[in-house]
């Protein structure tokens, strides 16, 4: 069910305590995507997130998605300890909806040119849009770990990393982008960014699971991100957004 952030005139899908599902701006509104030139360690982030929200007209309520890149994977309670930082900036922005974080997320370790700490890769935040604006939506990463959970119990196929193991993995988190999108409304036709984020060698996934699971999509590429998701022993992560504008700052 979609819940109403309407104070950044966007809905969400309530995920877990670090990160919704994912967001879908409101009607009269689109979401728009912005990359840093350089990333930023996580706490100047958020400030460099206000300042620029400043610049176009918008607050803090804007804000929607937050990307992060780590210098490398978590255990799961150093996740958990790291998410418990991290959530306190949002509510100190005041930005939770009847005390659920409604911030989409995602966060993986590059392996090459990784970061000495964690950093702010990219953000997401809603203006109004332009008449007859398709529905724009940012779908929070997700790794091969059941919904709704932060257990390393939980994650699908723990510990290996074999084909099959891979291809079980990555047609979990398919099926959680599919479930997602879903959830916000939107069709994998009117996606415009796929990242997939892994360590592993893709290219039986990439031609013979991926490029036939998304439909049109694929006009648009997948890109590919040699980087490890958030915590150790994931091993296969994917985000999606359906946006119009996309910036670089």
């Amino acid at each position: 069910m979609l819940i109403h952030a309407s104070r950044g005139h966007y809905r969400f899908l309530q995920g877990i305590a670090p990160y919704s599902c994912g967001v879908v701006a409101d009607e009269g509104w689109e979401i728009v995507h912005v990359t840093l030139r350089d990333p930023r360690p996580w706490q100047e982030g958020f400030e460099q997130v206000d300042a620029y929200l400043r610049t176009v007209d918008r607050d803090r309520h804007a804000l929607c998605g937050m990307e992060l890149r780590s210098p490398a994977p978590f255990t799961m309670q150093g996740f958990i300890d790291f998410n418990g930082e991290y959530c306190a900036i949002l509510k100190a922005w005041d930005l939770y909806v009847e005390q659920v974080n409604p911030i989409a997320r995602t966060n993986v370790a590059p392996i090459i040119d990784g970061p000495e700490g964690v950093v702010l890769h990219a953000f997401s935040y809603t203006v109004p849009a332009p008449a007859q604006c398709e529905p724009t939506c940012v779908v929070a990463g997700a790794g091969e770990l059941v919904e709704g959970t932060l257990d390393d119990d939980a994650i699908v196929k723990r510990g290996r990393t074999d084909p099959e193991a891979l291809r079980a993995k990555a047609e979990f988190v398919l099926d959680v982008m599919t479930q997602r999108l879903q959830g916000l409304g939107i069709a994998w036709d009117a996606v415009t960014a796929v990242d997939v984020y892994t360590a592993h060698p893709t290219d039986p996934l990439l031609r013979d699971l991926l490029w036939n699971r998304i439909g049109t999509a694929r006009r648009h590429a997948i890109r590919l991100h040699l980087t490890r998701p958030p915590v150790i022993d994931i091993e296969f992560e994917m985000d999606v957004r359906s946006v119009a504008h996309e910036r670089i700052i």
